[in-house]
């Protein structure tokens, strides 16, 4: 495992960051063209901690002859997929609110390496098999990360504008939300192509490695679920026009079957069951 002292610095880091870019989205509300103006600034900074979170992962999880994917790097690394494709996506839109509360949340699972067992080696990390698999799947959870968080703010958007909530514009500057629904299944969309591509290479992976198709275990059973709820709301958005609230929490429900297939089922193995 890297030093603490790096992983403090880190999450101090994304902590800095969603401090600054809050405080600059309260003092830029109603100035859209100012908050535009200093995005420039804040996705150097953020490629900056990105560049440092990735240097800590680096350490921690090559420092042997295979990749160690325990629970709290796993998290942490989760976590750096998921300010990536964030810093991705805010290029083509501004994500308003969304930037410093994927940043605080970062912050947070940088640390869980250093309260959650760790030392858990793939013996078959190196194969080109499970680096396709692996990767793919990062792409896609962090951009159903970036989806589920989306989907509550545009939630909470829609309630307070139903209510004449005038808190909502301490959310910042942010896009209608029309424009903010669209963005929504558009990731969704990119999503679920990478999750499909996740679940065939997991069968090759399988394949390869043990000789017999993907396992029939609770992991891949909530991914499939997973799948068929994100097929199930772009289908429903084609035939149906499916929006708005509904999305939001058919978008989270996928998430969440996400989240028990691979952090959950970690959590069981290694937390309670105290197994690799």
């Amino acid at each position: 495992m890297a030093d603490a002292e790096l992983y403090f610095i880190t999450a101090a880091l994304y902590l800095l960051l969603a401090a600054r870019v809050w405080v600059a989205q309260r003092a830029d509300a109603g100035h859209s063209e100012t908050h535009v103006g200093k995005g420039g600034l804040s996705r150097l900074l953020v490629l900056g901690a990105l560049i440092v979170h990735a240097a800590v992962l680096h350490r921690a999880l090559f420092s042997e002859a295979n990749l160690d994917l325990s629970l709290g790097h796993s998290l942490s690394l989760i976590a750096w997929v998921t300010v990536a494709m964030y810093w991705i996506v805010s290029f083509r839109y501004r994500m308003g609110v969304l930037q410093p509360l994927v940043l605080a949340l970062a912050a947070g699972m940088v640390l869980s390496p250093l309260v959650l067992p760790a030392d858990k080696q793939v013996p078959y990390s190196g194969l080109l098999a499970f680096k396709v698999h692996f990767v793919v799947s990062l792409m896609a959870y962090g951009l159903f990360a970036i989806a589920a968080l989306h989907a509550i703010l545009m939630g909470v958007m829609e309630q307070r504008l139903h209510s004449h909530d005038k808190r909502l514009s301490r959310l910042g500057v942010l896009p209608s939300l029309v424009a903010m629904d669209s963005l929504l299944f558009q990731m969704i969309l990119v999503g679920f192509l990478l999750l499909t591509a996740t679940l065939a290479s997991g069968v090759f992976f399988s394949e390869a490695l043990f000789g017999k198709p993907l396992p029939f275990n609770h992991k891949v059973v909530f991914s499939f679920i997973s799948w068929l709820i994100y097929a199930g709301l772009l289908a429903g958005r084609q035939l149906w026009g499916v929006r708005g609230r509904r999305a939001a929490r058919w978008t989270l429900a996928g998430f969440v079957m996400l989240l028990v297939a691979y952090v959950g089922s970690k959590f069981v193995l290694e937390i309670i069951l105290h197994r690799g």
